[in-house]
């Protein structure tokens, strides 16, 4: 698990981002997180079979972000959560075998806890301004000294700019929505990123 993590943008029209989604995945992505807060259960769940299995075309893991119940129903590599979205040693136990990532925020007891609980990486972030979540906590870059004996993702107003201070700084995987996916040419985006990890 390193390199640049995909996670998708809130799209309704389910072609416009399976066709966004696969230019990422040709150029090459470490991971693919599937992440919608605005749809139906029915309408994510359509979602997320169809890029399951787009991912699975490209030999990419597919992850599901919130939402176990759609992990396991599509087939997911793995599932992600955050404080809200269910306990984790309860996940855990449900994935045998896969990915399972929580969301820490800024705290670094909160992500050692995870990793005894069976996370396989926790997500340190905001790490700068984000215009997903604008009132997010800031994560400082000194989290990711630390060795917690699994990956370390930042989350949050990452940019290709910005990115080289977060691998500098010890971060294993850059979860990045806007700055891919609102790319004038997204698989030109990725392979920017995808040089920050020789």
């Amino acid at each position: 698990m390193r390199g640049l993590y995909a996670i998708t943008p809130d799209i309704a029209d389910s072609d416009v981002l399976a066709r966004k989604v696969e230019q990422a995945l040709k150029a090459g992505v470490a991971m693919l997180q599937y992440r919608n807060k605005a749809l139906s259960k029915d309408k994510r769940l359509f979602q997320a079979k169809e890029l399951a299995a787009l991912a699975r075309g490209y030999g990419v893991p597919f992850i599901v972000n919130d939402d176990l119940d759609i992990a396991l129903s599509v087939g997911a590599n793995g599932a992600h959560l955050g404080k809200d979205d269910g306990d984790l040693a309860a996940a855990r136990a449900k994935l045998p075998g896969r990915i399972l990532g929580a969301s820490c925020y800024a705290d670094l007891e909160k992500a050692r806890i995870a990793v005894r609980h069976g996370a396989d990486y926790v997500a340190f972030g905001s790490v700068f301004a984000s215009s997903t979540k604008p009132g997010a906590v800031r994560a400082p870059l000194s989290l990711f000294r630390h060795n917690l004996g699994v990956p370390l993702c930042a989350i949050g107003g990452i940019t290709v700019e910005n990115a080289p201070a977060l691998v500098a700084a010890g971060a294993s995987l850059l979860a990045v929505i806007s700055d891919l996916f609102d790319a004038p040419d997204i698989a030109a985006r990725a392979t920017q990123y995808r040089k920050l990890f020789p």
